[in-house]
């Protein structure tokens, strides 16, 4: 009939069949392969959701135990002490600023060493400090500027560094295991229909 609208040639959507697990839903193409990749990929996911937590748990609790014991040693090892500075240090260019609060500039200064005996060392010290300022460091027991021990903020967080590390090593271990059990299907399936093809390519040569 003139005027008359065509059907559409494919379904609406609403109407096309799902995709969701589409490996553990019955259909003709399905090959037992997908069904056991299928259900391969949910024990997987379901084996990393439940190591990924327990992993994480020990890894932060492994990197607690390291990273206290480190402490210790830098508490005992460690001490604060008070050096001068042998010359001026430049000015920030942003006197005042917050950049100018964490910028920090290499100078020598004179710290008594362990033995009693005074030493020229280098160190890192605010901006604008005048030759002859005193500043806090801290020495080792060679009276070598160090580090001021590790406090419970940083052990804290690079515990929770770790733990989430190994929380994502988790799950890229489990993807990864995924990944490479799919490639096998896939050339499992490859094989498999190039093999049917085989036995059926010369009855549908002589069927034509």
């Amino acid at each position: 009939m003139a005027g008359r609208v065509p059907p559409p040639a494919q379904p609406p959507p609403e109407d096309l069949p799902r995709v969701t697990l589409w490996r553990l839903r019955g259909n003709p193409l399905r090959r037992r392969s997908d069904l056991l990749l299928g259900w391969f990929g949910l024990g997987l996911l379901a084996a990393v959701l439940a190591a990924a937590p327990v992993v994480a748990l020990l890894a932060g609790d492994t990197a607690r135990r390291h990273y206290a014991r480190t402490a210790q040693h830098q508490a005992e090892t460690r001490r604060p002490t008070t050096a001068v500075l042998l010359r001026d240090v430049p000015r920030h260019p942003e006197p005042g600023s917050a950049e100018a609060a964490l910028t920090r500039y290499p100078a020598r200064v004179l710290v008594d060493g362990p033995d009693g005996r005074t030493r020229t060392v280098r160190t890192e010290v605010e901006p604008g400090l005048r030759a002859g300022s005193t500043v806090h460091v801290w020495a080792d027991r060679d009276g070598r500027i160090t580090g001021a021990p590790t406090t419970t903020e940083e052990i804290r967080s690079r515990c929770m560094g770790w733990a989430i590390c190994a929380a994502l090593a988790t799950a890229g271990a489990g993807a990864a295991a995924y990944g490479t059990a799919a490639r096998a299907v896939r050339r499992h399936n490859l094989a498999a229909w190039e093999t049917a093809w085989t036995r059926t390519a010369p009855r549908w040569t002589l069927s034509s």
